[in-house]
């Protein structure tokens, strides 16, 4: 299978003019034989969002799901851009946060897209983070047995890694993503404006994801981050485009290698095993996706010191770079607690035959999955994790907010 492309192109804005600083679009080809699409990224990009469905072919009856927070910020811009195409979009307006990612919501969605007569040739935008990205492909996947849809990712979360792929799903009481499918979209369209209107919190949330990919494939990359997190706190467009195209080129070429999960791709979920359960324990509220998967990495280099041989200097390094970043590295639970965090990684999707496995690191950008844990050595490594953390939630978690900075709010 090849490697994931990237080939670039100067980003106008819709009237031909330079935009505020001049940056390339960077294209990542994503290669799955004819199911097969296009990364874009550059700022932007919301104009082009008709246009370059109009390269689809497809019908011209859409509709664009999104949250509570997004829409005001960028649903107008999505839908005039359609519009101007030809386009016929109707907006859906989900609960923002991952309790949105629930059945009683897709069914509330497949009535919306009833109502306006959505058919076979029609499509689905997902404009939002994660957790829209999963809740509209999976909507997408199974309405009249699935239509296409294109991902408007507007969080760093979503543009590196869950708009990419193909997997979608909600969740259940028991566990993340437990229902779902593969479906992968036509277009991914990542525009970088949308990142000046993340919280700060949620913006370091997204680079837990980012970290993740210097670990689990790409130890240079994961030199450079250490080297440029101050410029990427700051949302260095620049670097912020590097660093986007980047995790889409390293995802791209996992997914091309194995779309479905049968083998190299289970890479992707290194520290997902605890994170998905810290989620589930906590009803999905108090953590962000980011903040739980930062704290299962830590944990997963952790095991894999104990069970790899990862060096205790690349472990330290790891654990340094999330708190760099502002993400949380430790937990603390009591017992009743931890009997519940087991119970709930005894529900991953990799559990084979009850026995939880693990991706490890036997050092940075070389990892194994399908890795035994012992729970002794489970439990040590979750006594190492404490203390600093509770399962309480710095602040009041948004996705978007409108800060002294352009957006897009919608009438």
């Amino acid at each position: 299978m090849p490697m994931a492309s990237i080939v670039n192109r100067k980003s106008e804005a819709c009237d031909g003019s330079p935009p505020p600083y001049a940056l390339r679009v960077r294209s990542v080809d994503v290669p799955l034989g004819d199911r097969s699409y296009r990364i874009q990224i550059a700022p932007g990009l919301l104009e082009r969002l008709g246009k370059e469905c109009s390269r689809l072919k497809h019908g011209r009856r859409c509709a664009v799901i999104s949250d509570r927070n997004v829409t005001p910020l960028y649903a107008k811009a999505a839908h005039e851009s359609l519009s101007r195409a030809g386009f016929e979009p109707a907006l859906i307006t989900v609960p923002a946060g991952e309790t949105a990612k629930s059945l009683d919501t897709v069914r509330r969605c497949y009535d919306a897209l009833a109502t306006h007569r959505l058919e076979r040739r029609s499509f689905i935008v997902a404009l939002g983070g994660g957790v829209v990205g999963d809740l509209a492909g999976f909507v997408a996947a199974t309405y009249l047995r699935g239509i296409a849809f294109v991902q408007a990712p507007t969080t760093l979360l979503a543009q590196v890694d869950s708009s990419v792929g193909g997997k979608v799903g909600v969740n259940l009481k028991a566990g993340k993503n437990l229902v779902g499918a593969f479906h992968q979209p036509r277009l991914v369209l990542c525009d970088l404006d949308t990142l000046r209107t993340l919280p700060e919190r949620e913006f370091r949330a997204g680079l837990a994801e980012v970290i993740k990919y210097g670990i689990i494939y790409d130890a240079s990359f994961f030199r450079k981050l250490e080297r440029s997190l101050d410029r990427i706190l700051d949302r260095d467009p620049r670097v912020l485009a590097d660093v986007v195209a980047r995790c889409c080129e390293i995802k791209a070429d996992v997914v091309g290698k194995d779309e479905k999960e049968s083998g190299l791709r289970a890479i992707l979920n290194f520290g997902h095993t605890v994170g998905h359960a810290l989620e589930a324990i906590s009803r999905y509220g108090k953590y962000l996706h980011g903040e739980a998967i930062s704290i299962g990495q830590v944990i997963a280099a952790e095991l894999s010191s104990r069970v790899l041989g990862l060096p205790a200097g690349e472990a330290a390094r790891i654990r340094e770079l999330f708190a760099r970043a502002g993400l949380p590295t430790s937990l603390r639970l009591n017992a009743r607690n931890r009997g519940r965090l087991v119970a709930a990684m005894h529900l991953d999707k990799k559990v084979s035959a009850g026995e939880i496995k693990f991706v490890l690191a036997r050092r940075i950008g070389e990892v194994e999955f399908g890795c035994r844990v012992s729970p002794e050595i489970l439990d040590r490594a979750l006594d190492s994790s404490a203390p600093a953390a509770s399962v309480e939630s710095p602040e009041p978690r948004r996705q978007h907010s409108t800060p002294n900075r352009r957006s897009v709010p919608a009438d």
